[in-house]
This record gives C-alpha cells, sequence and structure tokens, in this order.
C-alpha cells in the first residue's frame, strides 16, 4: 500500500508541476497576483474591495511568493502542492470509511481528477480549500468513531481554516456538523467544537458582509440555474473544458454509473454503509447551495462546490473497490483514470482549452512605437487587469483623450456554451481614423490583434477608440507611452 500510494502522489505532482506556466494568467488570477506585489498590511486592505474571499489563502500564498516570485509558475505551484497533498487525505478518508482498496480508489481519483488538477494549477483559494475540507472530513470520521477531544478539536481547527479560506466551505461543514455523534456522554464536547467553528464563522461575518457589496459574484446569476447544475457532474468527471468533450463525458459518465451499480450490488454491508454516509453528505452540501440560489442566493456554479467533490468519490471508490467485484472495480477505475489522464495531457497541449490567453495577446503587441503612445482597445474590457500587469507602463486612457500614433484592437475568443473557444468577430469599421493604416495582423484560435499606425499623433476619446472593439462585449481603452519597451 505505501509504495502504490507514493506512486499516486508521484502521478499527482507530474499531473500538476510541469504546465504551471505554460498559460496566461486570467482575471481573477491577475488579481491575486496584484495582491501580491502589495505589502501585507496593503495587500489585507485591499481584499475587501477586490475579492469575494477570506484572506487565509492570499496570506499563505504571501509569505510563498516572498520565497517563489510572483510569475504564473510560482504562484500557482503554491495550488499544486495543496492539489498534491489532497492525494494521501484521500487515501485516508477512504482508508476511515471504508477500507484501504477504497483509500487507494480515493486517492486515484484526486490524483488524475481534471477538475482537481485544473484548480491544483490556477491562483486562487481552491486547491488549499479542497484540501483543508479533505482534512476535515478525515477527521470527521474520526471524530463519528471515536469522538475523544482530540478529534474534535483537529475536526473544529480545519473547518475553521477551510471557511477561512473561502466561504463555500461551509457547505461541507454544515453537514458534518450536523452528523458528530450528541450522545449523552460526548454532547459537550461535540458541542464545544461545533460552537469554535461557529465562532470562527462569525469572526469573518462582517467581512463576508463587505465582500458580498463588492460585485464580485454576481456573474454567477447570468446563466441559468439548471445549465449550472447540469455542469456539476460534468465538471467533477472531467474538468472544464477538453477536446472531444461530449464523448469523453459520456465515457466517464457511465464508468461512475458502474462505479455506483457496483456498490448497490456487489458492495458488503460495511462498503454500503460508508458509501451511504458519503452520499448523504455530498448530497446534503449541494443542497444547500441549490436551495439558496432558489432562494435568489445565488452561488450555484461548480468550483464553488468543490468542497463536494471528495465525498462524492468517496461514492464511487466505494464501488471500485467493492469486495464482491475486485478485478471489474479495479479495471473500471483504469479506464477513467485513463480518461482523465487523456484529458489533462491533451488540455496542456491545446491552448484552445486553457485560460484567457492575455499573455500570448500582450506579446502580439510588440513594442509601442518610438513617435508617439498608442491606444490599446481591449475586449472584453475584463482584460484591462492582466493586459495593464502584463504591458509594461499600461495605464487607464484618459477621460479628456490625448494624441496617438498607434491603435491596436485585442480581442480575446469568445466562449460558446459548451465553453469552447470561438474567435472573436471583427469589427465593421476597425479603422480608427483614416490616416491610420494596417500594421500588423496576428489571429490565432484564443485570441486577435490588429495594429494601426499614423504618420503623426492623432487626438483620441476614449470612447471613440472603445467603438471599434473586437467582438460584442463591452470594451476597456488603455495607453501605453512611447517610452515603454
Amino acid at each position: 500500500m505505501p509504495l502504490a500510494l507514493g506512486g499516486l502522489v508521484v502521478l499527482a505532482a507530474a499531473l500538476r508541476f510541469p504546465a504551471l506556466g505554460v498559460q496566461s494568467y486570467w482575471f481573477d488570477e491577475t488579481v491575486t497576483a496584484n495582491l501580491l506585489d502589495k505589502s501585507l498590511g496593503d495587500m489585507l486592505r485591499a481584499i475587501p474591495d477586490s475579492e469575494s474571499t477570506p484572506p487565509l489563502y492570499y496570506v499563505l500564498t504571501w509569505f510563498w511568493a516572498k520565497v517563489f516570485g510572483t510569475s504564473e509558475a510560482a504562484v500557482r505551484s503554491f495550488s499544486a502542492l495543496a492539489g498534491t497533498l489532497t492525494v494521501p487525505v484521500a487515501f485516508a478518508a477512504g482508508r476511515r470509511l471504508i477500507h484501504e482498496r477504497a483509500g487507494l480508489a480515493a486517492a486515484a481519483l484526486a490524483a488524475v481528477s481534471p477538475f482537481l488538477v485544473w484548480y491544483s494549477q490556477e491562483a486562487r483559494a481552491y486547491a488549499l480549500l479542497t484540501l483543508l475540507t479533505a482534512a476535515a472530513l478525515l477527521f470527521f470520521l474520526r471524530a463519528r468513531e471515536e469522538p475523544n477531544a482530540k478529534h474534535l478539536a483537529v475536526w473544529a481547527l480545519l473547518s475553521a481554516l477551510a471557511l477561512a479560506t473561502h466561504y463555500f466551505a461551509l457547505f461541507l461543514v454544515i453537514p458534518m456538523a450536523a452528523l458528530l455523534p450528541l450522545s449523552a456522554e460526548y454532547r459537550r464536547r461535540t458541542a464545544t467544537a461545533i460552537g469554535a467553528v461557529g465562532l470562527a464563522g462569525l469572526a469573518l461575518l462582517p467581512l463576508a458582509l463587505d465582500q458580498a457589496s463588492n460585485e464580485g459574484a454576481d456573474f454567477v446569476g447570468s446563466s441559468s440555474l439548471a445549465s449550472r447544475a447540469v455542469q456539476v457532474p460534468k465538471q467533477f468527471l472531467l474538468g472544464y473544458d477538453a477536446p472531444a468533450e461530449t464523448l469523453l463525458t459520456i465515457l466517464a459518465g457511465a464508468v461512475a454509473l458502474a462505479a455506483i451499480a457496483l456498490v448497490l450490488t456487489r458492495a458488503n454491508d460495511h462498503e454500503r454503509r460508508g458509501a451511504r454516509l458519503a452520499a448523504g453528505i455530498a448530497a446534503a452540501a449541494l443542497a444547500i447551495p441549490f436551495v439558496l440560489a432558489i432562494g435568489n442566493v445565488d452561488y450555484f456554479l461548480a468550483r464553488n462546490l468543490i468542497v463536494v467533490w471528495l465525498p462524492a468519490a468517496l461514492v464511487a471508490s466505494a464501488g471500485f473497490a467493492a469486495s464482491g467485484a475486485k478485478r471489474t472495480g479495479a479495471g473500471l477505475l483504469a479506464v477513467y483514470a485513463a480518461l482523465c489522464i487523456t484529458q489533462v495531457i491533451a488540455v496542456a497541449a491545446d491552448e484552445r482549452y486553457q485560460r484567457d490567453d492575455w499573455r500570448d495577446a500582450v506579446e502580439a503587441l510588440g513594442a509601442p512605437p518610438a513617435n508617439g503612445a498608442r491606444g490599446i482597445v481591449v475586449t472584453p474590457a475584463s482584460g484591462r487587469v492582466p493586459v495593464e500587469r502584463y504591458l509594461e507602463g499600461a495605464t487607464l486612457f484618459p477621460a479628456d483623450g490625448t494624441p496617438v500614433t498607434e491603435v491596436d484592437l485585442v480581442g480575446l475568443a469568445a466562449r460558446r456554451p459548451d465553453q469552447s473557444p470561438e474567435p472573436p468577430r471583427k469589427t465593421a469599421q476597425p479603422v480608427p481614423e483614416p490616416s491610420f493604416r494596417e500594421v500588423g495582423r496576428v489571429e490565432t484560435p484564443t485570441y486577435t490583434v490588429i495594429r494601426y499606425r499614423s504618420e503623426k499623433p492623432v487626438g483620441f476619446f476614449a470612447a471613440s477608440l472603445a467603438f471599434n472593439r473586437l467582438g460584442d462585449a463591452q470594451a476597456a481603452v488603455l495607453l501605453q507611452p512611447p517610452n515603454a519597451r
């Protein structure tokens, strides 16, 4: 077992670390990187206005960045480490809930999961949240079997840390707290542990209310609840996006259903009890945000439900490790692992299925003209934040206008409803003024850049330049001075 688990940990690291610097920062990650550039005090003061999550991830990553830097690979390596460490924790949880074979199955699922790999390669709080809630689930299972002060205290500490990482840890903490032993012998210590977590939540409440007003999560309700509900099992199975996604999802779904069938038909009583407990926790953790969404408090989104992944995976693990179908279960697990690894490698190799490609788009701009400033029209407008990070000297275009000798249009690929990229449509009249002529064009599956230059500076207002955006989204207009290189 130690060799098998060690191999799975190595596999998890191999799927997470090598490609950390391949993709550009997207909008949310750029916000993280910009926070990490500040002093610790300034960062903490900026979090309420720029983020919708608690500060623990940012504090830990701030110290991490002081050692490793703020490049894409450096900052994401913290999440990759958290994602890798989730594998042995998943093993321990599966072993405690059912037995060692189920623990290995859970560890294998955590190692290869495209969903977990994706967020283990992102400079955001989700991988740390997954690790902390997985560890809390482990000590919850220990506390149910041995409700001593140590197990309950560690569960309470891990739950509080998870809440300090992301408020949506609450979706898993609530059902765990409800299922802790409350018999007369253990009621006092259990109530103390639950009360400690409650106090931690109350301490975070003022910050949560403050952040709720910054509209950082308003995008969630832009799509229907039904479509987002369907995306949850799909993303849990095969991640955010991939080539041949429909076929792979059908195959992965069939394997998952087969694993559940093995739980029902070939597992023993102990295995079924463990699967029922995990399924009940997962169902409750999904039901809480779903009911809130119906009540117009809508945070129901696959990544916000990442805490549900491990309980759901433990249900499948019970099937893959069912004592009455060891070979069948192992074969199904191998098929699913192969699908997952294929998907992870395919995404790493194909830029169309990766994050927003702002870094390469900025590189395609080249150097600004020597004889004047340039205006950059960025579509969509949210691209302003990463473009400012990647483009030296770029600032918002002055409200009162300014002369420029170059105008560049930068359009990011749009996303179809199935999440696959769609090259940005060209504007009908892309030339800003007759004196400007096109001097360069780069069109890729992930972005389009069109450059125009004039022999002499021409004055523009931001609104007039924004009219020349690429695509239908709102545009932001930036200015880069001539001395920026």
